[in-house]
């Protein structure tokens, strides 16, 4: 008997749909077979099981293709495998940065017919020092602290302390550092026998980044953006020991930077918002690359007392094992240390950072004696931030993970649109600080001037907008050099902060009880206009508030909507004033022609409604501009 071709229908991926198919699949196939499809009948559950099973595979298997492209990923682990894949980093948190003033005092002394400042009680501060605020934020600084040296790149401010009989009996040492938040852990692994491309997993939470890597013979690791990059940056102090000929230009140029080719290096990666994976090379500490790759000094015949290797098979997945993706580390210790911590808690306010760490402190001349002077200067030393901390933020959401990724693939490591800047401002690695609003603008095709501006805000502890640091502004403008074009000038600006309040009339239907429609509608209005949805040179649509509040449940009518300008530092608010009435046009509050950002900043004093009956006037203050009734 011949074969039936049976119609298989895959268009019926749910659960009733493909129910119904197996019915009649079997009613046309096996008529007499079966013919009771009752809901209660055996066959009936069977049928019921084979949908149930169909419609969970066909459930998974949508899933998980969902999870294979970048647009429509939903899950964390998924997305930072595509953005790596896009060579996006993802940011789990952002460290703050702020400028932080060091002081200590010193003794005077005479020096011929004057007095001087006595630079052998001078304190050396060494580098990772920790300073707290009085908030419990801990800040590090990177780069130590020699009171005795000043020059144009690190001065040393003095002024006079301590005057006794008209003559100073002690100076008052200032020296400023950048310093970032967090708090430095440290871990150890002990490394086995050899295994090529070995990786290690931090599993802690809010991990800024690395802060170095030793192993137990005091050799350095370094961290590069991929396994064949093996030259890395390197700073040296400028001194006659380095080269005589550049010790002239010191004063000017106190670090000099040069390339270093490394063979210990190590990338990172997150596998998730939890985990940093660090992964090393697959070459052999004990073995040069001549061993493993054929080359003219270990192929060929060779003195006759040499073994001839013609016929020795080389394989070609031997210059994996080379060093060209640097070395991996093998029966020994390594020792790590990151940072943890950042977030938009470390933006702490100025004037609060004022604890020091002494552990690293001593003198720079170690001949002084402990005595009365001596404790006096030791105890001296201070640490206060005149600004606030900026640049701290929480790490990225999904949509961020998203969007930066397909944005930084685009700009493929150059920056050549306005839109390619400012991508790369906003990926600036958070060890640096981070931007949180940005905009770049290009002057027009005609217009002489090729300078790019690129206006910038940060965000304060209580993620509220304010300026970029000098600090932050100066790590922006040094990363982004790297990937700017030939003949291409950034200025980096602070974009303008307008401060609004929202007030709002509705009418409500009637058996809805009016508190808690109000209270939707102004909960509907905060988030509307979180400071994470807002960006710079945005305009306010009226049209777009009045129907976000249409479909809260309980509202009949949107009566009235006006937005003010709050202006004033002494009030807590920006000191930008704008006029709102003047800007709008057609149900539109348009930004100036300077970049600037519209914020609520106190949205629980600044988000106001009432509910009002159908005959009520509008409601109209002056300073702001209305949506009138329907």
């Amino acid at each position: 008997m011949a074969v039936q071709n049976k119609d298989i229908v895959y268009v019926n991926k749910d659960f009733n749909d493909i129910k119904s198919r197996l019915i009649n699949f079997s009613q046309t196939y096996f008529p007499n077979t079966y013919t009771d499809f009752s809901p209660s009948a055996p066959g009936t559950m069977f049928l019921e099981q084979a949908a149930y099973v169909s419609d969970v595979l066909s459930f998974y298997l949508d899933n998980q293709i969902q999870e294979t492209y970048l647009q429509y990923a939903r899950q964390f682990d998924n997305l930072y495998d595509l953005a790596y894949m896009f060579s996006y980093k993802p940011k789990v948190t952002g460290l703050s940065s702020v400028d932080l003033d060091f002081y200590q005092q010193v003794p005077s002394k005479t020096s011929g017919t004057q007095t001087v400042p006595d630079f052998d009680y001078s304190l050396y501060i060494d580098s990772n020092t920790v300073c707290t605020s009085r908030t419990g934020q801990s800040f590090i600084i990177t780069e130590a602290i020699d009171f005795t040296v000043s020059n144009s790149m690190d001065p040393t401010t003095i002024s006079v302390a301590q005057i006794s009989n008209n003559e100073p009996e002690y100076y008052l040492l200032k020296k400023s550092r950048t310093g970032t938040s967090g708090t430095i852990q440290t871990e150890t692994f002990n490394m086995g026998a050899y295994q090529e491309f070995p990786t290690l997993e931090l599993g802690v939470s809010d991990i800024g980044g690395i802060i170095d890597i030793f192993d137990s013979d005091g050799n350095q690791w370094y961290e590069v953006d991929y396994l064949g990059q093996d030259l890395v940056f390197n700073s040296i102090k400028n001194t006659n020991v380095n080269d005589p000929n550049n010790y002239i230009d010191s004063n000017n140029a106190p670090y000099l930077l040069q390339t270093k080719s490394v063979n210990r290096r190590f990338t990172t990666r997150f596998l998730n918002e939890n985990t940093l994976q660090i992964q090393f090379g697959a070459g052999k500490p004990s073995q040069t690359d001549e061993e493993v790759i054929p080359n003219p000094d270990n192929v060929g015949i060779g003195l006759p007392f040499k073994q001839s290797k013609l016929t020795t098979a080389y394989s070609p997945t031997n210059f994996v094992f080379t060093n060209t993706y640097g070395i991996a580390p093998s029966n020994i210790t390594l020792t790590i240390r990151y940072l943890t911590g950042g977030g938009v808690s470390s933006n702490v306010d100025s004037n609060t950072i004022t604890q020091l760490s002494t552990s690293g402190i001593t003198f720079i001349n170690s001949n002084i004696a402990s005595n009365s002077i001596a404790d006096f200067v030791f105890n001296s030393t201070a640490v206060n931030n005149t600004t606030a901390a900026s640049g701290g933020q929480d790490g990225d959401n999904i949509e961020e993970i998203r969007q930066n990724a397909l944005s930084n693939f685009n700009t493929q490591l150059r920056n050549v649109t306005a839109d390619d800047y400012l991508i790369r401002a906003l990926s600036m690695p958070p060890s640096y600080g981070i931007i949180s609003k940005a905009h770049a603008q290009q002057p027009p095709a005609n217009d002489p001037n090729t300078t790019l501006d690129l206006y910038v805000l940060s965000y304060t502890q209580n993620k509220n907008l304010t300026n970029a640091s000098k600090t932050l502004k100066n790590n922006l403008q040094t990363y982004i050099n790297q990937y700017r074009m030939i003949g291409d000038t950034i200025n980096i600006k602070d974009a303008f902060i307008i401060n609004i309040s929202c007030e709002f009339e509705i009418v409500t239907l009637p058996n809805y009880n009016n508190n808690e429609v109000l209270f939707n509608c102004i909960q509907a209005v905060t988030n509307y206009f979180n400071i994470d949805n807002w960006q710079i040179n945005q305009p306010i649509i009226l049209r777009d508030i009045s129907v976000l509040l249409d479909i809260i449940p309980g509202v009949q009518t949107v009566s009235n909507i006006n937005i003010y300008n709050k202006a004033g530092t002494t009030s807590g608010y920006s000191e930008n004033a704008y006029s709102v009435s003047g800007a709008t046009q057609g149900g539109v509050i348009f930004p100036s022609i300077d970049p600037m950002v519209f914020e609520v900043k106190y949205p629980t004093t600044d988000i106001k409604g009432r509910v009002v009956s159908l005959s009520t006037g509008t409601f109209q203050q002056g300073g702001g501009t209305s949506l009138g009734g329907y």
